[in-house]
């Protein structure tokens, strides 16, 4: 049987259009996601494997929810602009908006009002996928991430998926896991390392419905096979195909790490 890399060099040779490094370069990492895709690589546990493990993580989930009145939710409250916003300033606040010559949306051009989600500073915040080869075949570094308004609690997230707010700790909680790999893409002037490699790294837009100008960065950092990397409680390697298959299954895959996989 054709092992990855072999694989990977005849689809790169056989497109091959010049001896331009960076174009070689290119057309490598553009096959090996070609090749990633075609069948499951992963050595960190099959797909059965890796079910079995993320419905676990579903079951001990011990997020409770209940619904409460907005008047009740604490650090919250309606500032002197109407505005609902949290006392520190930061994280995200309730306004509304008024929509008229709205043509081209299904109420003609009478408009409409609503209630929108706007970001303190409109850039919400950084959405990071680790690459990294394990004996030569590519791994992604997820996390099985509970958030409160997931409809099963849990679901299968990038490395990193943290607001500006939380990077910066307003919560007075811990950092999140990984955030150094990532806070510097945020900068004009940020350089990587030896040890790493950008294959993405661009502002996205969000959902212009409900959330106000606002966009996120993405970025797909791939590190380099020998650099030691501690995996935290709750996050895994896993390769290209399984979160391509993990994608059929009911909202199991976040819209934040099919946003990054987009791209490649």
């Amino acid at each position: 049987m054709m092992e990855f890399n072999d694989l990977v060099f005849k689809i790169k040779e056989s497109i091959k259009l010049e001896e331009n490094e960076k174009r070689s370069e290119y057309l490598k990492f553009k096959s090996e996601i070609f090749v990633e895709s075609l069948k499951d690589w992963s050595l960190t546990g099959d797909i059965n494997d890796l079910k079995i493990w993320f419905e676990k993580k579903q079951k001990k989930l011990t997020l409770k929810l209940e619904d409460i009145p907005l008047k009740d939710c604490l650090e919250w409250k309606f500032d002197e602009k109407g505005y609902f916003s949290h006392s520190s300033g930061e994280f995200f606040f309730l306004q509304g908006l008024k929509i008229s010559s709205a043509s081209s949306r299904e109420v003609g051009g009478k408009g409409w009002y609503q209630p929108m989600i706007t970001q303190v500073g409109f850039n919400g915040g950084i959405l990071g996928l680790i690459r990294k080869k394990i004996k030569g075949v590519p791994h992604y570094l997820i996390e099985a991430k509970a958030e409160p308004g997931n409809p099963d609690g849990i679901q299968i997230s990038p490395t990193l998926q943290a607001t500006f707010s939380n990077l910066k700790m307003a919560h007075e909680g811990r950092k999140p896991n990984y955030s150094d790999f990532f806070e510097k893409f945020a900068k004009s002037d940020f350089s990587v390392s030896n040890n790493e490699k950008i294959h993405f790294c661009q502002w996205m837009s969000e959902d212009g419905g409900r959330l106000h100008l606002k966009r996120n960065l993405g970025v797909l950092l791939e590190l380099d096979e020998n650099f030691e990397i501690d995996i935290k409680e709750n996050f895994r390697f896993i390769s290209l195909f399984q979160i391509k298959e993990l994608i059929k299954e009911n909202s199991w895959i976040n819209p934040h790490i099919r946003s990054i996989i987009s791209s490649l």
